[in-house]
Formats: C-alpha cells, structure tokens, sequence
C-alpha cells in the first residue's frame, strides 16, 4: 500500500463509489478501501432479495440506472453487476480485500490503519454504510440451541433451513419478505411482530416511491424527528417480488403466517410474546394514515383524483403469548441492524445511538473527517441508492474545501 493520499474513503458500496466518482470529477487524488469486494453487503443478502425501491430511482451520479426496465425492482445479482459497471466507468481506485481497523488523528490529517499497513491521510470520508451490525433483541440468547438460528445475514433460501416450522423474529421489511417466501415455499411461519409503517405498493397508477419523492417525504431531514431514535426504526413493510406487490401483516395473515407479538424470551423449548400484536398493527396503520394525508394534500393541490388510500379494516386480536418450539427446525432474527463505528475508537464522535455526530454537509466533529451514506444524514434519503449521490456532492466538496482546493 502507498504510505499517502490527499483523501481516504473508507467503504467500497454504493456511498463510496459515489465519493470517489465526485472525487474523480473534481481531480482530486484518493483511494477508496474496501475490505471485501465492491458491494460485499449487497453480495450478502438471500437469494431471492431484490430491491424494495423502482429501478428509476437509481440516481448514482454520473450512472442512473441504464436498464430496460425501468419501474421494476432489480435483483441482487443485477445490483452488484451494476455497481461493479459504476466503478469500472470512472476507474474508481478501490483497493480490495483492504481492511481498515483503525482511524487516529496525526500531524498530516489521518493515520488510517489497514490490514496493508499504514497510510496517512489529509482528510477520510467513511462510507461504510447506514447501519453495520445486526441487532439481537432482548431474550435473544434465551433461544434453545437445539434450534438452528440464523441472523438476516446468515439466510439464503428455504432450501437452506432445516425442515420444520420457522419463527421470524422481527417485522421490518427483511423479516416480512422472508415470511412471505418461507410460507409460500410451503413453510410453516410464526412472525414475530414489533411496530413497523405500512405502505401500499402504488396509489393512483404510481408506485409508492414516486409519491414519497414528489410529496417532499423523502427529503425529511434528521431535525424534523420527533426523536433521534426514530433513525432506528423500521422501513415500511413493502416487497418488489414479482413486479411490486403490498406486503404487511394483513397480506401475510391471509397467506397463512400467524402472527405474533413482540418476542420477550424463552424458557427450553417454549418461547414468549408480549400481548401487544394490535398495538404494533395500530402503528403501522397510523404510518399509512399519516402518509395518506401527505397524499391528499399533495393531490388536491394540484387537481390529481386518487383512490386507494382508504383506511383498513379494524385488526381485533392479539396473538399467542406462548408457543411450544418442538417440531421448529429454525428461528431467523430478523430485529434490524445497529450503527457500529467503534472500531474508530473515536467516541468521541458518535452521539449517544452511536451515529456520527455532524452538521449538515457531513462534516464529522474533527477536522477532515466526514461521512457519506449514514441513515439521514442530511435527510431521509441519505443512505439509499436514490438519495446517497445528492449527499457525495456535498461531502466531498467539503472534504475538497479541507484541503485548500
């Protein structure tokens, strides 16, 4: 590895690229480190996974999406491919198989630290992700071992679980699109449910993501929050299997899954649900209904006639509070994922979720260090293919700016 560079980035997915792309533009010299290959965590996702949001939406600067299917929902393999073209068509300087184990100030910016040694940096943009490590809800570990377990990472197929009933713990859209494919592979499933938004997958002819841009959603920025934690909640229960379709708990209690309340432990071979199934169903119904309303207003102020957003019908019951695991050949957790920085062993950097603490260019708290691709860090949309462009413009020109240029 060389001993120096004007700019580090640090993550070789769609956030990266998109820095070093903007990097390229403006001369500036870089490299970007990756410590698997370019997309690794894309590479991970089950088999089946396809994006959640229209291939339209694909908006990385200089390369949106160049495919002849526009308002479908690109496959995992398809995704890499294309990120790979997106490198490859500005030579970005990704070094593979690199990976960066520390980060400390120096007397010239930044002592990266690497599996290939040192390397001193003026400034470092980390674009390791939105969220870096997965979440085990409480009473994780009270699962018996007897019962194979597998976090979302770990899961690739029905075929790739031992025969049996499977429980998914957590509702978010992961754990729903694994229910879904569980049961229809013929599977039977207990879904745990915590409180995750709904939305239907088009309204008035549209697909969901073209409402949610044009009404102003998704350019929500953090200080709009009721609270900071709400970074960590759920993305809308939404599925682009075959073309786009709803996928919620309504849709997944009709195909048969049965439907849980939040998991609370395990004692041998039975395991625990809170009584709170309609109250998770309420507040997924309360999401839709609010984003409902940003429909409305968004139409009748400019004459659009919409149908499909009338509210759903009452849910009355709660689910099991106890069920007997014999007879289960898996548990996928599916309970979300966790920023995870502390391999920068900077804390004092990270705010008390353990996000990045930053202004709104993407400026860290110490000088040179920015971050690109974190869940809103300008708005909503900042960690997603459609929005992470917008933010490396900004980004890197600060980082530019750092360097006098």
């Amino acid at each position: 590895m060389r001993e120096s560079v004007d700019i580090a980035v640090i993550g070789g997915g769609q956030a990266g690229l998109a820095a070093s792309h903007e990097l390229t533009s403006r001369g500036a010299e870089h490299v970007v480190l990756e410590r698997d290959r370019i997309a690794e965590t894309w590479r991970n996702r089950w088999d089946s996974f396809c994006l959640v949001l229209p291939n339209w939406s694909l908006r990385l600067p200089g390369h949106p999406y160049d495919g002849d299917d526009p308002d479908g929902f690109m496959p995992r393999d398809e995704l890499v491919a294309y990120l790979e073209r997106y490198a490859a068509s500005f030579d970005a300087p990704v070094q593979e198989s690199v990976e960066v184990t520390g980060l400390q100030p120096s007397p010239s910016g930044w002592t990266v630290e690497t599996s290939n040694g040192a390397l001193e940096a003026r400034a470092v943009i980390i674009a390791t992700g939105a969220f870096q490590r997965t979440f085990h809800p409480p009473g994780w570990d009270s699962l018996p071992p007897s019962i194979v377990q597998v976090d979302i990472g770990g899961y690739h197929s029905p075929q790739s679980l031992p025969p049996g009933k499977v429980l998914v713990i957590g509702s978010g859209q992961s754990g729903c699109q694994i229910a879904e494919e569980l049961t229809l592979a013929g599977r039977e499933v207990f879904l745990a449910c915590g409180r995750s938004p709904w939305l239907p997958r088009r309204v008035g002819g549209r697909d969901i993501y073209w409402w949610a841009t044009e009404t102003g959603f998704m350019d929500t920025p953090l200080t709009a929050l009721a609270d900071p934690v709400e970074r960590l909640g759920a993305n809308p229960q939404l599925s682009g299997h075959d073309g786009g379709h709803d996928m919620h708990f309504r849709t997944l209690d009709a195909l048969g899954v049965t439907l849980l309340g939040h998991f609370t432990g395990a004692d041998d071979l039975t395991a625990y649900f809170a009584p709170d199934l309609r109250a998770s169903i309420a507040f997924g119904d309360q999401a839709f209904q609010s984003f409902a309303n940003l429909i409305r207003d968004y139409s009748e102020k400019r004459g659009i006639s919409v149908d499909g957003l009338d509210p759903p019908p009452a849910w009355d019951h709660d689910g099991p509070e106890s069920l007997d695991l014999s007879g289960f050949g898996a548990v996928v957790v599916a309970s979300g994922y966790r920023p995870d920085y502390r391999w920068m062993e900077l804390p004092e950097t990270l705010d008390p979720l353990g996000f990045p603490i930053q202004n709104a260019s993407g400026n860290g708290v110490l000088p040179g260090l920015h971050f690109l691709g974190v869940h809103f860090l300008r708005t909503r949309k900042s960690a997603l293919l459609p929005g992470v462009g917008e933010d490396a413009s900004v980004v890197v020109q600060r980082a530019v700016d750092h360097l006098g240029r």
